[in-house]
C-alpha cells in the first residue's frame, strides 16, 4: 500500500519534516518515491507547504494519508479540494486556487 506520511528531517530536538510518498513497508526515514511537502512545526506559526497537484494526484491513485498527514491536509484544504475534484471539478483550476492561498499566506495557523 502507498501510504503519504512524514520523514523526520533536522538536528535533535529541531525536527522538521517532509510530506513524502512512500511504500507503507519502508522505514520512515528510509526510501520514499517522491516528495511533495515539508513541514516545520517550530516556526509561529507552523510552515505547511505541500505541492496541490501531485498531492491531489497520489490521493486520487489511492495513496492513503497517515493521521498526521491527514490533518495537516485538512489545515491546507487539500483533502476539501480533492472531493471536489471527485465531484468534477477541473484539476487545474483547483491547482491554481491552491498556488494562490499559498503564495499569499505560505503559512497555515493552528
Amino acid at each position: 500500500m502507498i501510504r503519504i506520511r512524514l520523514q523526520r528531517m533536522g538536528k535533535k530536538h529541531e525536527p522538521t519534516y517532509r510530506i513524502v510518498v512512500a511504500d507503507s513497508r519502508a522505514p520512515r526515514d528510509g526510501k520514499f518515491i517522491e516528495i511533495i511537502g515539508h513541514y516545520n512545526p517550530r516556526t509561529e506559526p507552523e510552515t505547511i507547504v505541500i505541492d496541490e497537484a501531485r498531492a491531489l494526484h497520489w490521493l486520487r491513485v489511492g495513496a492513503q494519508p497517515t493521521e498526521s498527514v491527514r490533518i495537516l491536509l485538512r489545515k491546507t484544504g487539500t483533502l476539501a479540494r480533492l472531493e471536489r475534484l471527485k465531484a468534477g471539478e477541473p484539476l487545474e483550476a483547483l491547482v491554481a486556487e491552491a498556488t494562490a492561498l499559498q503564495a499569499g499566506t505560505r503559512t497555515s495557523t493552528r
